[in-house]
């Protein structure tokens, strides 16, 4: 199986934008967890993590967004972490068969600091990073 991001979709209600994606990821579920769930994960394909405290209301400092706290979070299924000046991202997991994971991600800001674009090339890294041996 090979990754894919099979839809990416942009709204944009007054100064609120809103990104989803679903992401089909070669791995199973306890496999893609880490990627989204600790720093050196979240490291290999999004941005550098100063603080992550893994549980819900623990601190978070994502370098290239900013700081706050994790506003969901369910073992292997979700992660979710509001920052201040980076809106609100979350990570949602579900199996894809038997061998893989289907990864539907929102994030919604406010401004234009972030982009269909940014968040596409983020997945094919992530992607990649899952697909090495």
């Amino acid at each position: 199986m090979t990754g894919s991001i099979e839809q990416g979709t942009s709204q944009t209600h007054g100064s609120t934008h809103i990104l989803h994606f679903l992401v089909r990821l070669p791995r199973r579920m306890e496999s893609v967890w880490p990627a989204l769930s600790t720093p050196q994960g979240l490291a290999g394909w999004f941005t550098a993590v100063d603080v992550l405290e893994p549980r819900l209301g623990g601190a978070v400092t994502l370098r290239d967004l900013g700081s706050g706290q994790v506003t969901a979070w369910d073992v292997d299924r979700v992660a979710e972490y509001t920052v201040e000046g980076g809106g609100r991202i979350r990570f949602h997991l579900e199996r894809d068969g038997e061998e893989g994971s289907a990864l539907r991600f929102t994030h919604e800001f406010q401004g234009e600091r972030e982009s269909e674009e940014r968040w596409r090339a983020r997945f094919e890294r992530l992607i990649e990073l899952l697909g090495k041996p």
